[in-house]
């Protein structure tokens, strides 16, 4: 079976939005660096924000029906303007101190996020989205694609799609983070 994946458009920006609120929202890095109170109301407004970036400067796709979501950022995008960067402190309040993000190796794409609710996980979504996104990538010259993920389980999709990992670091204070990167030559 395929799975159709569209370039979003910008009026598919709030369903994938939503998609990727129900699929973080047990997610334990989101947990960790989102605060408890408003939760589910600042993930959804943080993942707004990034996909509009996201849309504005590299590739967002979208599963047909809507249930997945995956968006990658090229390594020349500008940094957010700065009132994007204002709201999504205000939003991690007294949890910003935990952000942390690498920079990915020079000249490589980011793989931002990659989602797809929780009750059509496990039917091939989040691999048909992979494939789109490494095709559309290429598609732009880009070599290289890094991400970070604290679920192990996605490590093994990441694996499946040509992704090693570079780093790891499991803490007890923290969810574990996997930093892994695939050449697209």
């Amino acid at each position: 079976m395929t799975i159709p994946i569209l370039h979003a458009d910008t009026g598919d920006l709030e369903a994938a939005s939503e998609t990727l609120a129900a699929a973080f929202e047990d997610y334990a890095w989101t947990r960790y660096v989102i605060p408890t109170t408003d939760y589910a109301a600042r993930l959804l407004t943080l993942q707004r924000l990034y996909l509009d970036y996201a849309h504005q400067h590299g590739i967002v796709g979208v599963t047909a029906t809507g249930d997945g979501v995956i968006a990658l950022i090229p390594p020349t995008a500008p940094a957010p303007e700065e009132h994007t960067v204002e709201q999504i402190i205000a939003l991690h309040g007294d949890r910003l101190d935990r952000l942390s993000q690498s920079e990915p190796p020079a000249g490589a794409w980011r793989l931002e996020t990659l989602g797809v609710r929780p009750e059509q996980q496990g039917q091939g979504r989040a691999s048909a989205l992979l494939a789109f996104g490494v095709d559309a990538v290429r598609a732009r010259g880009g070599s290289t694609i890094a991400l970070e993920t604290s679920d192990r389980r996605n490590v093994r999709l990441y694996e499946r799609y040509g992704f090693s990992i570079t780093e790891s670091a499991e803490s007890t204070s923290r969810p574990p983070v996997w930093k892994m990167t695939a050449s697209l030559q």
